[in-house]
């Protein structure tokens, strides 16, 4: 009687050795542990030179590589055709990189938010606006700071909080903020691009 081993693969994996295993790139189950035990191990791919970057692996050359020495083992796949697997060399240098790199973007979001906020306040004029709509809301001309310039400034700081969903570590609520949606947009639509490609380049091979 032939055992079953269950392949189970993610769109998306990342990995630190350029010799990628089965159980680098996806989940298996047996009841046969040595079985599993010799999937896991089992070599499918080695990253040409090293070079550090995003390759797709397709599901049907798993199986085949796992048929291929098993000939007792069925083997049932579940989950993404294909794998974008992403190389990188393990990171080195401990986490103040991590933190030089995080206190940078942090910085260069500050001004660049800073920024386009005097661009649009110049755009639209805020220092003539703001008197003469409290003049016409008051009846009266205002002798520096008013409401309006107080709750505009804090409305531009909450508004934030709300749009980006973030305060700290905390969210203010458990939906993914905009920012979020885009950023999982954008890496399925460099997905598609990465899956596509390898696949026009396959026919174009064969042709």
């Amino acid at each position: 009687m032939s055992e079953m081993l269950y392949i189970q693969t993610e769109k998306n994996v990342e990995v630190h050795s350029p010799q990628i295993c089965l159980g680098d790139v996806a989940k298996l189950a047996c009841n046969d542990q040595k079985v599993l035990d010799r999937n896991r191990v089992r070599r499918i791919m080695i990253i040409p030179g090293k070079a550090q970057g995003r390759y797709v692996v397709s599901a049907v050359d798993l199986v085949r590589a796992v048929a291929r020495e098993e000939k007792n083992v069925d083997v049932t796949h579940i989950g993404e055709a294909n794998i974008i697997v992403t190389y990188k060399e393990s990171p080195s240098g401990g986490r103040w990189k991590d933190h030089m790199k995080t206190a940078f973007v942090c910085i260069l979001s500050f001004f660049g938010a800073a920024f386009s906020i005097m661009t649009f306040n110049t755009d639209v004029d805020i220092q003539t606006l703001f008197p003469r709509l409290y003049y016409q809301l008051t009846g009266t001309t205002p002798q520096g700071w008013t409401i309006l310039e107080a709750a505009y400034s804090i409305g531009i700081g909450v508004g934030v909080i709300f749009f980006f969903n973030h305060f700290g570590h905390g969210k203010t609520t458990k939906d993914p903020s905009p920012i979020e949606v885009q950023m999982r947009t954008y890496e399925e639509d460099v997905d598609k691009a990465l899956i596509a490609e390898k696949n026009r380049g396959g026919k174009e091979k064969k042709t």
